[in-house]
């Protein structure tokens, strides 16, 4: 499944529980009557423009648009912090790339390699290889991690492009 997809699908699952669904708890089944399936249909088409925009070459507009969604999302009175599987879910994945963390500036080396999908053995190995770096206290910043993310998916667009070529 491409990445477009796989995630706007995972943004249809997790908006449609959230949001939709507290809709439907809150309401009374005849209040909903007829639109549920509109509210439904709606959130299939914007799931798509979402995935569109974060999958897409505006960084600005994908950064704005993840960080809308995570507030959204998960709001709350505490800083966003995510428990580690989060990062690798598709919507997880593309905020990690898009903005980083949205609430952080650095995070735990256990965070860093959620965010990248790697173990934490791995990221010991790019910060002493200077591939990511460190803030004062030690923690690996989310700007280095974004970069790292960025930097792969597009050695991944250029390596299939030249494989169309």
């Amino acid at each position: 499944m491409d990445e477009r997809r796989e995630l706007a699908e995972d943004l249809c699952r997790v908006v449609g529980g959230r949001v939709l669904g507290a809709l439907e708890i809150l309401f009374e089944p005849d209040e909903l009557s007829g639109e549920d399936t509109r509210l439904r249909e709606l959130l299939t088409v914007k799931s798509r423009a979402w995935a569109d925009v974060l999958c897409g070459e505006d960084d600005r507009a994908a950064a704005f648009l993840a960080i809308r969604l995570v507030s959204a999302l998960y709001p709350g009175d505490a800083p966003f912090d995510p428990p580690a599987a989060w990062w690798t879910t598709p919507l997880g994945r593309a905020v990690a790339r898009r903005a980083g963390h949205p609430a952080a500036t650095a995070v735990p080396v256990s965070v860093a390699a959620a965010m990248l999908g790697i173990t934490r053995q791995g990221v010991h190995d790019l910060v002493r290889r200077h591939k990511l770096d460190r803030d004062p206290e030690g923690a690996i910043t989310t700007a280095s991690i974004q970069a790292r993310l960025s930097r792969s998916r597009g050695d991944q667009a250029a390596a299939i492009m030249r494989r169309r070529e």
